[in-house]
């Protein structure tokens, strides 16, 4: 059988499976007893945000009203790629005023 003639069989059984005889579907009535419960959902999540606005000062809390903040500022050298540099760091904390 050549190419043109297979064509032509697979042509002919898929017409044939197309016009068989449609199936006859009937709808059921559930009973209530045979309805699945709903689903229940995990509760939401609250969002949090803070209150403030982030300002780089680590622990955040409020020192008193005569605090005093002390920093170190100290140079020191770091080792990168491009070669030593000297670059200033600074530490601070809170002190009673």
């Amino acid at each position: 059988m050549g190419l043109f003639s297979t064509f032509f069989v697979g042509a002919k059984a898929n017409a044939q499976a197309q016009m068989a005889a449609p199936e006859i579907r009937l709808a059921q009535a559930v009973s209530p007893d045979d309805v699945p419960p709903p689903r229940r959902r995990p509760p939401a999540r609250l969002r949090v945000t803070p209150y403030y606005t982030p300002d780089g000062v680590y622990p955040r809390y409020n020192p008193g009203p005569d605090a005093v903040r002390e920093c170190n500022v100290a140079y020191v050298q770091e080792h990168r790629p491009s070669g030593t540099v000297i670059t200033p760091h600074m530490s601070c904390y809170w002190r009673r005023g």
